[in-house]
């Protein structure tokens, strides 16, 4: 049975922080300063930005990503030789409107529970931001363990006079402003600020008909129709839920990626500003949207694209859907209806450590 349109929703007009991490201009610009800052890495090569590009719709377009000891930008970056460390596990998301991240159509998201990362380990932007400087493959290196590597980064930090003034004045009254919960709340309120809301898709469902063309429409009726809906709704086309679908791995690494759970199950990613963030599903398998919906395709027919995933624990609803080759031009033209370029592209010419802006990526 198809759903209807009141399963799909238009994003606020504006964002929520959460009460114990209220925005400001300089919080936002220190925040900013630090995604692109290199320091926060072990080996000062990576930072935030190296894998999510404003370009690239703050994700990037590589499979997975090349993080510590990798070089070059886009589909040009490589790791370096000698080279001991990994790809990084999963396809980059991008961060563009994770502020977000968790909403559905009724009542007010919270900030705080924000659900993050392909296997919702985390919740809330602010708990988010610390896990990569710590993560081996994707800031930290072999230097540094896990558990020394934060300490490290707020070390250098403060031995930087502009960090120690822009700490201060943005974290005022506190002793010690340098610290690593001030370090997350900065990073965390710069990426509340990456959002793209107004997209010809919100235009609609703010009551503008004509925002979509005829064609668009018939699109959004085939959405609903063959079931996409059922996962992939609310105002971020997202239930935020674990699916298990059987995507096949990511040939970059040798062990196969079971999720948290150990259950093949994946978060449902957003479908906005599709156009910019390819390849696509956790292991970035798909490079086009022709190719993920033919995988639904035969999914919906009984076929389990992952040798490692049994019958038995594929969702049902992906079962259920009911996608057919002649439907996928049409739903692709209205997922070209969720993209929006009109967000904040802004890259700093420098950061305070004087390394690299966005890391190594020449």
């Amino acid at each position: 049975m198809s759903e209807s349109i009141d399963v799909l929703g238009a994003l606020p007009e504006s964002v929520i922080d959460p009460p114990d991490n209220p925005t400001n201009p300089q919080k936002v610009e220190l925040g900013r300063l630090l995604f692109y800052d290199p320091i926060l890495s072990g080996n000062r090569d990576v930072a935030c930005a190296t894998c999510h590009q404003p370009d690239f719709n703050y994700a990037e377009f590589l499979e997975t990503s090349i993080g510590v000891n990798g070089t070059g930008s886009g589909s040009k970056r490589q790791f370096r030789t000698p080279n001991s460390i990994p790809f990084v596990k999963r396809n980059s998301q991008s961060i563009l409107n994770t502020a977000f991240n968790g909403i559905t159509n009724h009542g007010e998201y919270n900030p705080v529970l924000a659900p993050m990362f392909w296997d919702l380990r985390a919740k809330g932007l602010e708990e988010q931001a610390l896990i990569p400087i710590k993560t081996l493959e994707e800031m930290r290196g072999h230097a540094y363990t896990e558990e020394t590597i934060l300490d490290e980064v707020i070390a250098r930090i403060r031995n930087i006079p502009e960090y120690q003034t822009r700490f201060g004045e943005v974290f005022s009254g506190e002793t010690n402003p340098v610290h690593a919960n001030n370090l997350a709340k900065a990073i965390a309120a710069y990426e509340r600020t990456l959002v793209a809301n107004q997209s010809r898709f919100d235009q609609y469902m703010r009551g503008d008909s004509n925002a979509l063309s005829l064609s668009e429409k018939d699109g959004l009726n085939l959405f609903l129709r063959t079931g996409c809906a059922k996962c992939h709704n609310g105002p971020m086309l997202s239930d935020f839920k674990l699916h298990t679908l059987g995507v096949p791995d990511t040939q970059n690494r040798q062990e196969s990626d079971a999720g948290v759970h150990n259950n093949y199950a994946f978060r449902t990613p957003s479908l906005r500003n599709l156009r910019y963030t390819a390849p696509y599903m956790h292991s970035g398998r798909f490079a086009t949207l022709d190719q993920v919906l033919l995988f639904y395709e035969d999914v919906a027919g009984g076929k389990i694209e992952n040798p490692h995933v049994t019958a038995s624990q594929m969702d049902p609803l992906a079962r259920k859907m009911d996608v057919n080759f002649r439907d996928i031009s049409g739903i692709v033209e209205f997922l070209n209806t969720l993209n929006d370029d009109s967000f904040d592209k802004t890259v700093p010419t420098r950061v305070p450590s004087g390394l690299k802006v966005k890391g190594n990526v020449e």
